[in-house]
């Protein structure tokens, strides 16, 4: 949904995106008590609780992550989106376009993959999780920040700063 008549994301919008961003984040850097929790089991070993906690900050943090993506979708809907901006070429509109639907798919896919593996143990879900969704959610991530910074400093639009001071 577009709206022409609002030009920045709303403050709740603004706080959900950098939040989300900050969750993926811990979880993309820091997936160690995962790993070692599914190494352990995967070899018939006892996690120690301690392990088993570390496993389950990360799956509370991608929990998370699923349940802010589904607020912030709402607000999409209900409040809408800034216009797209006119100076860029088409190309890169619809790259912009794919990107953003594709981040918008990884941050539902990477928690209900997640989910399934940790939760139901379905191993070919943490393999996707774990391997698959994680590269392309990076390198997804790479594009979205680089064509931010494309647009501040050679398109010098207000992309960028819409979604943080507003």
């Amino acid at each position: 949904m577009q709206q022409s008549s609002i030009m920045s994301y709303s403050l709740s919008q603004r706080f959900l995106h950098w939040a989300v961003a900050l969750l993926i984040f811990f979880n993309l850097l820091f997936p160690d008590g995962m790993n070692i929790w599914h190494r352990l089991v995967r070899r018939g070993q006892v996690p120690t609780p301690e392990q088993i906690a570390s496993a389950n900050i990360h799956a509370y943090v991608g929990i998370a992550i699923l349940l802010l993506a589904v607020l912030r979708l709402c607000l999409r809907f209900i409040k809408g989106v800034p216009p797209e901006v006119s100076r860029e070429p088409a190309i890169f509109r619809l790259a912009a376009k794919l990107a953003h639907s594709g981040l918008y798919i990884l941050i539902f896919a990477m928690p209900l993959s997640g989910i399934a593996a940790y939760y139901f143990g379905i191993d070919p879900a943490g393999f996707l999780h774990a391997d698959v969704l994680k590269i392309v959610l990076w390198a997804l991530i790479a594009a979205h920040v680089a064509g931010a910074l494309v647009h501040q400093f050679y398109w010098k639009s207000n992309v960028l700063r819409r979604m943080t001071l507003g």
